[in-house]
This record gives structure tokens, sequence and C-alpha cells, in this order.
């Protein structure tokens, strides 16, 4: 969830809690109408698949086999002070956030923002275990990741933290001003390397948000969307991709263009009752390559819901989005 200024976006109600992936058992269905936005990295957890999500305190859901999931607690119940001291206006509701396993602790990346201005901070709360009936649970807050003012030409939302093949931690992030950016992390934890460390451009489009970075085939592959979320079935979101040698670029598309200069391949679009993919993500479960992403069903008002589906790849090499994990019907 990203915004550009408020002239540009329409204001929505911050309450839209949403139905995940339309595959919980109906009599779960009936207790709860809340939707999935913005969904994270899906990560495991002991035998569990958890994800997290747009919402107060940012929500979380758990399956055991990817098709049936629960809502888990909010990961930061209670925020933390220093939220709405930096931001003043946020009142614990976070965005867009994701989730990495790193030595041994979660890693949770997040969004703390009010609508239209990029006075942004990532947030970053780590824990040892997902699973709440562990006595080693519980998320601490480790404070900001990264942050932009009015000063900066950047929007510090959108996380979205990759390992490399090197061992190397890194954020992407970003939304509409500059475009997309990419800082390195400190493994140690999970913040900015060096406060100087260098901020790396990614990718431009006028109306751009919600990066996620994976290697596959000696490349590494960065999904952008283009247009615009959160207007139900007016919703313009598409995923683009492009692809280079190194982490930092540049990213070029099939015809050689620059990410950086308004490039992109078209992935994913609007196809009949799935309006605005968005906010890709992927998964790699055992020998099984899953993408995972948010769309609006028109045939449920617009509902924003959960998709999964195969992460497959064409003869040169390009992503391609494959079967979905449960047919759509079959989703709530």
């Amino acid at each position: 969830m990203s915004y550009s200024t408020a002239a540009q976006r329409l204001f929505f109600p911050l309450l839209i809690v949403v139905l995940c992936a339309g595959i919980l058992p109906a009599q779960e269905r009936r207790r709860d109408r809340s939707k999935v936005h913005d969904p994270s990295t899906i990560v495991k957890c002991g035998s569990e698949y958890w994800f997290f999500s747009t919402g107060w305190g940012v929500t979380s859901w758990r399956s055991k086999d990817l098709v049936n999931w629960e809502r888990g607690s909010q990961a930061l119940a209670k925020p933390p002070s220093w939220t709405s001291q930096a931001i003043p206006g946020n009142r614990g509701y976070f965005w867009a956030p994701d989730i990495i396993h790193l030595d041994g602790r979660y890693l949770l990346y997040y969004s703390v923002s009010t609508w239209g201005k990029n006075t942004s901070a990532i947030g970053l709360a780590s824990s040892p275990t997902l699973d709440p009936n562990d006595p080693r649970f519980g998320w601490t807050d480790q404070g900001i990741a990264i942050q932009s003012s009015p000063s900066n030409n950047f929007n510090a939302i959108d996380p979205a933290v990759y390992l490399d093949p090197n061992g190397r931690l890194w954020l992407s992030f970003g939304s509409f001003w500059s475009g997309i950016k990419l800082v390195e992390l400190n493994p140690s934890t999970g913040k900015r390397l060096n406060p100087d460390s260098p901020i790396h451009s990614l990718a431009y489009h006028s109306e751009i948000e919600a990066p996620c970075i994976i290697a596959h085939g000696g490349y590494y592959y960065l999904f952008v969307n283009w247009g615009l979320c959160c207007r139900r079935t007016n919703s313009t979101y598409e995923i683009r991709v492009g692809r280079s040698k190194s982490v930092t670029g540049p990213y070029l598309d099939r015809e050689g263009k620059d990410l950086a200069k308004e490039g992109g391949n078209l992935f994913l679009y609007t196809e009949d009752r799935f309006i605005g993919p968005g906010h890709a993500a992927v998964l790699q479960d055992g020998n099984v390559t899953w993408l995972s992403y948010h769309f609006y069903d028109a045939e449920r008002a617009g509902s924003s819901r959960l998709a999964i589906r195969h992460l497959q790849w064409d003869k040169d090499g390009w992503p391609v989005a494959g079967a979905y994990l449960t047919p759509p019907d079959t989703q709530s």
C-alpha cells in the first residue's frame, strides 16, 4: 500500500481489513470479513507458513499447507513510541510489510507513513520465532531501518528485504517521487550498513512502487508495480519486470530499456475478474517456486485478495506466472 500525493490518490477508508486468499474454511469466513492487502513474502516457521500484510499493528496469517489460512496475532499490537513521534499523524496502521528469516531470527520490516507524504520510515521488529506457543516468541522493536523527509527525493515505504547469493543483505523500497531505491543492510542489525552507505536508484515511472528482487540463472530480477492501487475495480496496478547481472543494476527489460528510464516488461496485468495485481513476492519451497501477490476481485465488489501461483521461466530466462495453487473460484 503506497501513495503519491493526496491530489493523485483518492482517500479510502483505512479500516479495510480483508479476507485472506479466499482460502479460509466456511465457518472462519463467516466470522472474519477482513481482506489481504500488500502481502509480504511468505516464510516458514517449523511446519507452518506465515505472511504479513497491511493493517493495524501489521496483520499476520498462518497456514500448514498454503491453502487453509487463519489469522495470527498483530506483530505490533502496541505501536512503538517512535512511530508517532517520527511520523506525526500515524496511529499504528502500518503498510506493506516484508519479512525474512536470518541467523535464527525473523526480521519484519514495515512502512510508517501518512497519506500522500514522504515523511516516512521503514521500521524493523525481530522475533526468534513466529509461533506464539513457543516461549521464545515475542516481537522486539529495533527502531528505524531507513527514513525519508520532504528534503529527500524518495519515499521510504514498501520495503522488500533480500539476501543475495553472496550473503549480503539488501532493502529495496520506494513509492512515486524519484522511484525505487536500494540500500545495503548490516546482516547483524538488519539496519542500514552505514549512515552514509549509498542509496542506489533502480527504477522509475510516474506511478511506481512495491519492488521485489530475486535471483535466477545468473541474473537478478526486479519486479515493480506501475499504476494506482487501493481503488477496488478502478485500480490500475500492473507488475513490470527487468533483470540485471548486478543487484544494484542497471535493470533492463527484454528490449534493453533501463527500468530507471521507465523500462520494464509487462508481467501481470488486469485480466477478467483479476483487477490490478500487485505487490509480488516469491517463496522457494523445496523444488517449487511460488509467486504471491494481491488482486482486486471484480466478482466480489473489488475485494482485495491473495493469489498464490507457480513461478516458471521461459526459454529466454524470463519469469512467467503459472498455474494457481488452488483454482480462484474455490477462494473466498
